[in-house]
């Protein structure tokens, strides 16, 4: 296997989950795959190459995920707090992206705004990893849909609902996720807690070309009905007012037998944790046969693994020789610029659909 980055044409980062187009998506998920049969047969940072892991906010599964993953691949990885750096204390975040670039293999940063990620994207010379903002949640939707190939062999044409707060990063990702992978994705949320409409609408798009569709549905009942998979989040993130309020207006659509026993038969269910028993998700599913959470807890490790690899090993080898430094969030032309030909689905963000070939009942 490759064992350093020479030879890097093109930098590419991923900064959301349409980023990659369905058959670069397709790629990682192979990779992926690959790297958990053979987890130390990949080494593109062997020297080793240091890969700067930021966190503006708590986190166990990423944290470790990262550390673990970027040793794996022969690397070191290095784990700066916001606190403890100071960038925390006004350091504008493209000169930290200046300095870390010329000594840093890869970024992987979870912070806030999206609009914090793609600023350190744009000055940065080497690939940055949205490893978690307010909006999306890329790198756990590849673990999910890891986790969906390997329990049903395959993306396309599964029925994704998820349950809950429809306008987190969770919510968001799943859309754009689940829509480039050729799923049927439906959110089930009240009103208050709706997706972006541009999210909707981006990933209705995405669909159209896919064979996927989108959905936002107020009924829980009606979203479980069929669905291959059930999804959930916690209902109060971090720095989140509220809770009981919010508590009170999303308990209609926690994850319960009762609402599993509407989906099809043989459904499983996910959470990207850490779970809150009995509050979105009940402890006899969590913790049931047909719960797959810690094989998705498990497959963030292997899922970024084989993103940092394609990332520095593969993507970008025939880009063009003037693309410069920051230039590349994502794929082919019509995919990074949104349009895609032949593509014009909407969604209503109160309810209904949005696709181009229709949901599978």
């Amino acid at each position: 296997m490759p064992s350093n980055l020479a030879g890097q044409a093109h930098v590419r980062h991923f900064l959301k989950d349409d980023d990659l187009s369905p058959a670069e998506q397709a790629q990682v998920l192979d990779l992926a795959e690959t790297v958990k049969k053979d987890r130390y047969g990949y080494r593109p940072f062997e020297g080793p190459q240091t890969v700067a892991v930021l966190f503006d906010k708590h986190s166990t599964r990423t944290r470790i995920s990262f550390a673990v993953g970027i040793g794996e691949l022969g690397g070191l990885p290095l784990i700066l707090d916001a606190g403890s750096s100071q960038m925390g204390r006004g350091e504008s975040i493209e000169d930290t992206a200046r300095i870390l670039e010329r000594q840093v293999g890869a970024i992987v940063w979870r912070t806030s705004g999206q609009e914090r990620i793609e600023a350190m994207a744009s000055a940065s010379s080497v690939p940055v990893v949205n490893a978690l903002t307010d909006e999306f949640h890329p790198c756990q939707i590849l673990a999910d849909l890891q986790t969906v190939r390997e329990h049903f062999g395959r993306t396309a044409g599964i029925t994704l609902a998820y349950f809950g707060d429809g306008a987190n990063n969770m919510a968001h990702s799943y859309l754009l996720g689940g829509a480039v992978a050729g799923m049927h994705v439906r959110v089930a949320a009240p009103a208050g807690y709706l997706p972006d409409p541009e999210i909707l609408r981006r990933a209705g798009e995405v669909a159209a070309q896919t064979g996927g569709s989108v959905a936002v549905l107020a009924d829980p009942a009606e979203a479980a009905a069929g669905a291959d998979v059930l999804a959930t989040d916690t209902w109060v993130s971090m720095g989140q007012e509220g809770k009981e309020q919010r508590i009170a207006d999303l308990m209609p659509y926690q994850v319960n037998a009762a609402l599993v026993s509407r989906a099809a038969p043989g459904a499983v269910v996910l959470h990207c944790l850490p779970a809150y028993r009995d509050l979105e998700i009940s402890a006899e599913v969590l913790d049931g046969p047909q719960s797959l959470v810690w094989d998705q807890a498990e497959n963030r490790l292997h899922a970024q693994k084989a993103l940092l690899y394609w990332l520095v090993a593969v993507a970008g080898r025939d880009a063009p020789p003037d693309a410069g430094p920051g230039s590349g969030s994502s794929g082919d032309g019509s995919w990074r610029d949104g349009s895609l030909d032949g593509a014009s689905a909407g969604g209503d963000p109160e309810g209904g659909e949005a696709s181009g070939g229709g949901e599978s009942p």
